[in-house]
């Protein structure tokens, strides 16, 4: 994980070269992202920049960009290439590697190919940008789990960066955007398109029930995520998801002799998530470690925060804040590694507002926009509030394995299941994969335990008071003039207007808002993105689902069993 910065000139009407130390200085914006080494590129030909602030993961004293088989060929990398190994003995066969850092196959795999369509060939995530002979080209990974963005300034320079600040002051009166997932781009071709999966098309969600496949490729996403130099740790909140990826992870890790630590983070220790993540780390016999934030500390945090977010979307702002505070203790840890839930709710309807789905094609077709839009969301939170303390995030279920085994299977298996207490229950099939009674992965409360936000999960007074102290700050006169202020994505609550003033003082251009694609659930007459907005959220939430989901529970046992995956 790191931070990459890259100029194309070769765009510039008057060819007039960008200054190196020029582009140096607005890379350091993200050093954040890198603090272990910084190194930098010029093409002498073309004036094509590489800058690179390196987070060190994989062979820890590599420092990029990374060169080829010569001076002119570098590349500059963000994110993790999990098969690099496999291709060094297939593909590359042939060169000689000068280092183990995942980074280095990109570049041959160019020299080899000299076509974008070598990501394809990548495993893993990434953002990059490299230099070849004279040729340029930049690329995001299929969903876009690693932030990249795209700016072009006054002569027609293209810039990439992880993060918007780097381009805000360059380009910020021209144009500024996300750099589009699973596309390469090139000053030939442009933007080019090289992830086309199946299940774009959501008529291809035709499979039968698989258990076992899901099983087998969410363990394997797992595991290949373990590949690391650097401390490795889990994030745990308590609910299914990193519940699952901790569990599998832990198994492995144990099997490779390495200590297991867990964390979780809440408002207080009788936190909904902090209480389920303790049950858990239990259960699975990681080393867990408990923070806790005031909400003090993470109204007084807001400004800092949305600067390293870069969006004024509520739910994001929400949710980042306990995770900017966890990444915060986990860096000092010396832990630069953890696993993550992200991506599950999106790909199986996770969401409460998934209950209220018309029908089987408007739910699939619903958790397919989800998954594409990650990068805006989920994907941008867990990477930003993350990489603000140089801690990477690992996101199992967004591997392209797991991908295509989950999204194209029939939604009629996806949608919520009702039990035999009346209580729909949603990623059903998930709960069911590792519903096993030989060596089981979670205790049946965690398993069955309904969704909650994790801005929920922290604590509802987090939220609450977060709208309380929003609304104090902003007069009915000045919420009377939203729309007229912001035109695009106007603020519909005080909260809302309060995030986007703090966002207009530090990104002040309109493209920059013109980045941010808000979160609002569907379905459903409370706009509000809290999980408790919705009608199906038990009222009950701190029991933990007790009396729902122990050995007692009313859930159709029946109805367990016929889903467990058979041996």
């Amino acid at each position: 994980m790191c931070g990459v910065f890259a100029i194309c000139q070769q765009t510039c009407q008057n060819r007039q070269k960008y200054d190196l130390d020029e582009a140096r200085k607005l890379s350091r914006r993200q050093h954040h992202r890198g603090p272990d080494f910084n190194g930098c590129y010029q093409d002498k030909k073309t004036g094509d920049i590489l800058v690179h602030e390196r987070l060190a993961i994989m062979d820890l004293g590599v420092v990029q960009p990374i060169q080829g088989t010569a001076p002119t060929r570098q590349v500059i990398h963000n994110g993790e290439i999990y098969n690099h190994q496999l291709l060094r003995d297939t593909e590359l066969k042939q060169y000689k590697l000068k280092t183990t850092c995942d980074s280095e196959v990109i570049i041959f795999l160019y020299e080899k190919y000299r076509d974008g369509h070598i990501c394809n060939m990548l495993d893993g995530v990434f953002a990059f940008a490299l230099c070849c002979d004279g040729e340029f080209m930049a690329a995001r990974d299929p969903v876009g789990v690693k932030q990249l963005y795209y700016g072009v300034d006054a002569s027609g320079r293209y810039f990439f960066s992880n993060e918007m600040k780097c381009l805000e002051d360059s380009c910020g009166d021209f144009q500024i955007a996300s750099f589009p997932p699973g596309h390469y781009y090139t000053p030939k071709t442009g933007f080019v398109r090289y992830f086309n999966p199946e299940w774009f098309d959501f008529r291809s969600a035709i499979h039968p029930l698989d258990l076992k496949l899901l099983q087998k490729t969410m363990i394997a996403a797992v595991h290949k995520r373990l590949m690391s130099d650097a401390p490795i740790g889990v994030l745990l909140s308590g609910g299914l998801d990193s519940s699952l990826v901790s569990s599998i992870a832990s198994r492995e890790m144990k099997r490779r002799g390495m200590t297991v630590h867990s964390f979780s983070i809440g408002v207080d220790h009788n936190s909904p998530d902090v209480i389920a993540a303790r049950k858990v780390a239990k259960f699975i016999g990681t080393t867990h470690h408990e923070f806790y934030f005031s909400i003090q500390e993470g109204i007084k945090n807001l400004r800092k925060l949305i600067w390293h977010l870069e969006s004024y979307d509520v739910t994001s702002i929400r949710a980042s804040t306990p995770m900017y505070f966890l990444s915060e203790e986990i860096r000092k840890m010396g832990i630069k590694v953890v696993l993550s839930g992200e991506g599950a709710d999106e790909i199986f309807g996770g969401y409460l507002y998934f209950h209220n789905a018309p029908s089987d094609e408007d739910f699939q077709k619903e958790t397919i926009d989800r998954v594409l839009h990650l990068y805006t969301s989920d994907c941008l939170r867990a990477d930003k509030s993350s990489m603000a303390h140089s801690v990477e995030v690992r996101v199992p279920f967004l591997d392209k394995a797991f991908l295509d085994a989950a999204i194209t299977l029939d939604p009629t298996f996806k949608r919520p299941q009702k039990l035999e207490d009346g209580r729909n229950c949603e990623k059903f099939v998930l709960r069911s994969a590792f519903n096993t009674d030989q060596y089981p992965y979670l205790p049946d409360e965690i398993l069955w335990r309904q969704k909650e936000q994790f801005s929920d999960g922290v604590g509802y007074s987090w939220i609450d008071s977060l709208m309380k102290y929003c609304a104090s700050k902003i007069t009915d006169k000045e919420f009377s003039q939203a729309s007229k202020l912001y035109p695009h994505n106007t603020p519909h609550s005080k909260e809302a207007f309060y995030m986007r003033k703090i966002f207009h003082e530090l990104f002040p251009s309109d493209q920059a808002a013109l980045t941010v694609r808000k979160w609002i659930p569907k379905w459903q007459k409370n706009q509000d993105p809290s999980g408790r907005a919705s009608l199906v959220h038990e009222s009950s939430v701190h029991n933990l689902g007790e009396d729902l989901c122990n050995s007692k529970s009313p859930i159709s046992q029946q109805r367990i069993e016929q889903c467990r995956p058979q041996a």
